[in-house]
């Protein structure tokens, strides 16, 4: 199976795909207060959660969504026909960082998906390229809240703390206006749902894909309680450029 389409069906029951509960996802937005006929731009968008969000509370804003997975295209496009909000979220099939645009954004998303940029600074570069001149930028990263072991960090990666996490994205030529951090009732919510999703469809399924899903499942869910529960933070920076 490929990891795109493993991923899709472990976010079905969580669409946010990041350890955020659809209140604190929408009082980040509302923190925005875009303005009427806003142009948003989500990078890494997957099944599209930020962006329906963001469209529902601003209903004459438009958004494109950009990610690699069809199975996540594909979610974010029967998303967008059961809220009636086909019309204002165009797809775009293409690596992230391959994405461009002639006109300038409002705001610029991109929500645990640094990856696709090699990291938060490159991350933050790319969204002033497509920013406008004191638009906002919403990017949710990880930081690590205690020193974990190192096997810990080979498998997951070199991040900052909170603070060098802050410090890195204001470097960059950004203000941070507002931020959230992911409580730990969060991430348990999320990872039992990435975990309890792809296991439950790999008993529903089974065979070597099957096989290769719950395989997947446990050692993320081991990682995860063995590993990095209460070690991994979450941050997403609501950042203005200066």
């Amino acid at each position: 199976m490929e990891r795109e389409l493993i991923s899709a069906i472990a976010h079905r029951d969580h669409p946010i795909a990041a350890p955020i509960t659809p209140g604190n996802l929408d009082r980040l937005l509302r923190r925005a207060a875009l303005p009427e006929g806003a142009r948003i731009l989500d990078l890494g968008c997957g099944g599209g959660e930020w962006s329906l969000r963001a469209l529902e509370l601003v209903p004459s804003a438009t958004a494109d969504g950009v990610d690699v997975s069809r199975q996540a295209l594909s979610a974010a496009e029967r998303a967008a026909a059961a809220r009636g909000l086909s019309g204002r979220l165009t797809l775009h099939e293409t690596p992230a960082a391959e994405f461009s645009s002639e006109q300038p954004y409002d705001l610029v998303l991109c929500v645990g998906s640094t990856h696709a940029f090699q990291g938060l600074k490159g991350t933050l570069d790319a969204a002033a390229r497509f920013v406008r001149p004191g638009g906002l930028a919403l990017v949710g990263e990880g930081f690590w809240e205690q020193t974990p072991a190192p096997e810990v960090v080979a498998a997951i990666g070199e991040y900052p703390d909170l603070a060098g996490t802050v410090a890195a994205a204001e470097s960059e030529g950004w203000l941070a206006g507002y931020g959230h951090v992911s409580t730990l009732a969060e991430w348990d919510e999320y990872e039992w749902s990435w975990t309890g999703t792809l296991s439950r469809w790999a008993a529903a399924n089974p065979g070597p894909d099957g096989d290769q899903a719950l395989a997947v499942a446990r050692e993320h869910r081991e990682l995860w309680l063995n590993g990095y529960r209460s070690a991994l933070g979450f941050v997403t920076l609501l950042l203005q450029r200066a």
